[in-house]
């Protein structure tokens, strides 16, 4: 996953660390064990490093908390949490697909951000009920400043933060178009990412103070993500409405399997087609398999006249084809998750309809996104 590693389980859910995350890690512990040490002379070094490394653990602990707390309630509607992953900025759950309705939006959204608050909440009554004191205080200060800072951090409304996610839900409910809601929240986001860059590069160029770097690259990840967001939304809505039968291939390479291999290589192959490999149909048009042009060469030449295409054919399982009205989203999805360029696409009944190409998806994309002339 984009170099990063994985280190277990949570709960089910893979839990993957981006390489950065250690930089962060070791950049938090001195912060707060150098914090400690100066606060807290009578600290030995040793010491006040451990008590570092255990506040910075327990800061990415609240992190993952946090996704946690995303991933649970989009478990309850039937949401497949397919990674959480610690990186740099924080944390990333990465969800199967999206919540049905706003509302399901809008609670996936929240949870995270109450995670946090229930965090500091339960922090701060710790500290003051045992009347910590010394070191521990500080920590536990720090434990609950840090998530209150979380979560009112990921209220921003603008994606690709919790906040943005909660505006896109609120506009989709408004409007009754998701894509809307992505897109407005995207715009938000890039705006605050504009903002952020420019909070740190002013200081730098008029004072030159570099204390808001942190500011710039959090700003250029809001405005790279929203940007993303706001494009992927509008290549669904595009597509929104449209079946993988929309998207087949005209003159899609398909045989039947009575075929002699003489005929198959004199009608398809000799005759100047460019195709590789063909789908094979039976009487009644249904897909039984598919044959390779390589698998000529297993059958001599001699015998391709008595050679029927359906004898050297490999068969096809249902798990390698789609339906024809199956959204072409959902194909899309298939497509990018099991790293294939091409589907067969079939109807109900088995009949095969063509082949669904990654090419022709882009074609029909382009097409629809060019102006009609006046």
């Amino acid at each position: 996953m984009n170099g990063t590693i994985r280190v277990g389980n949570l709960f089910g859910i893979p839990f993957y660390i981006h390489p950065s995350w250690f930089l962060v890690l070791g950049l938090v512990t001195w912060s707060y064990s150098s914090g400690l040490a100066a606060q807290f002379p009578q600290l030995s070094a040793g010491l006040a490093l451990l008590l570092g490394l255990m506040t910075a653990l327990m800061l990415f602990a609240s992190v993952v908390a946090h996704e946690l707390g995303h991933s649970f309630v989009a478990i309850r509607q039937g949401i497949d949490v397919k990674s959480i992953t610690l990186f740099i900025f924080g944390g990333l759950a990465s969800l199967e697909k999206e919540s049905k309705t706003p509302g399901e939006a809008f609670w996936v959204a929240i949870a995270g951000p109450l995670v946090s608050f229930l965090l500091c909440g339960i922090v701060t009554v710790i500290g003051v009920t045992t009347t910590a004191s010394g070191p521990l205080a500080a920590i536990l200060g720090v434990l609950a400043s840090v998530n209150l800072a979380l979560a009112l951090f990921n209220l921003i409304p603008g994606l690709p933060l919790d906040g943005g996610n909660i505006l896109k839900a609120i506009v989709w409910k408004v409007t009754g178009n998701p894509y809307k809601g992505v897109t407005f929240a995207s715009r938000v986001g890039q705006i605050f990412g504009w903002v952020a860059i420019l909070s740190g590069i002013v200081p730098l160029v008029l004072f030159g103070s570099a204390g808001n770097f942190w500011n710039l690259l959090v700003g250029f990840f809001l405005l790279q993500n929203a940007g993303n967001s706001a494009q992927f939304a509008r290549v669904q809505e595009k597509l929104t409405g449209l079946t993988a039968e929309d998207a087949v291939t005209h003159d899609s390479p398909i045989v039947s399997g009575n075929l002699s291999l003489r005929e198959f290589a004199d009608e398809r192959v000799i005759s100047g087609q460019n195709w590789h490999r063909f789908l094979v149909t039976d009487d009644d048009g249904q897909l039984v398999g598919a044959i390779a042009v390589d698998n000529l060469r297993n059958v001599p030449t001699a015998l391709w006249s008595e050679t029927q295409v359906k004898e050297v054919m490999r068969p096809i399982t249902e798990s390698t084809t789609v339906q024809s009205d199956q959204p072409l989203l959902e194909v899309i999805q298939l497509l990018e998750e099991q790293k294939l360029s091409v589907l067969p696409v079939i109807r109900e009944n088995g009949v095969l309809v063509g082949i669904l190409e990654k090419a022709a998806i882009i074609q029909l994309l382009q097409s629809r996104t060019q102006p009609n002339p006046a």
